[in-house]
């Protein structure tokens, strides 16, 4: 099954899912299978509470990345896959999956989506959402006490201790293998219109082809 595969990179709170909202609008969700790195945080229930909070959720290692790899494969291949899905406020998978279909598109967004090199290598563009770090750190809060059941001083210190920290080893590093570079995330919308434009123009080829 011929498909195009997008990632959407950038820090936590750059806007990055405003940038794959755009895109699902604007390209047409039923064209798109969507997927979210953060729905592979692998599952930690074994653990006491405390502990699952203490865990870097922002190093590579505590996502299963070798299962998105796997997901995507069998999408590419025309196979519907269980994609995971998470429970932030306890740091656990939970028992449900949600079942996502093969599209034309495949679009997958997360912050250390190019961080590896199997996973990056399989994306046919790959886009990198560009936000100052004051906006990622006000968004993050905002988002993480409101969705996400957190304390103001929980956010504080998981972002000065992982975030913060990841971001520079892993992340912003990452923006160098980026083929699209959107300042100020989903606020761009002459860049938003730019992608669109060249995925539809990507697709019509393929239609062609």
């Amino acid at each position: 099954m011929p498909c195009l595969l997008i990632g959407v990179a950038g820090g936590s709170g750059s806007g990055k899912t405003t940038v794959s909202q755009a895109i699902l609008d604007r390209v047409g969700r039923d064209r798109i299978a969507y997927l979210q790195h953060d729905a592979y945080y692998r599952d930690r229930s074994a653990l006491p509470i405390e502990e699952r909070a203490r865990i870097n959720y922002d190093h590579p290692d505590s996502l299963e990345t070798d299962l998105l790899i796997e997901h995507l494969k069998q999408l590419r291949a025309g196979r519907a896959i269980e994609m995971p899905q998470y429970d932030f406020a306890q740091h656990v998978r939970k028992a449900e999956t949600r079942r996502v279909e093969p599209r034309t598109v495949i679009l997958v967004e997360g912050i250390l989506i190019f961080a590896d090199r199997i996973l990056r290598e399989m994306f046919d563009i790959k886009i990198y959402v560009d936000t100052d770090a004051d906006l990622r750190f006000l968004r993050r809060l905002q988002r993480d006490i409101t969705e996400r059941g957190r304390t103001v001083e929980s956010v504080i210190a998981q972002y000065l201790e992982t975030v913060r920290p990841m971001h520079l080893e892993f992340v912003e590093p990452s923006k160098r293998y980026a083929d699209v570079i959107i300042p100020e995330g989903g606020f761009n919308t002459i860049a938003i219109e730019m992608v669109v434009a060249r995925i539809n123009a990507m697709l019509e080829g393929t239609n062609d082809g």
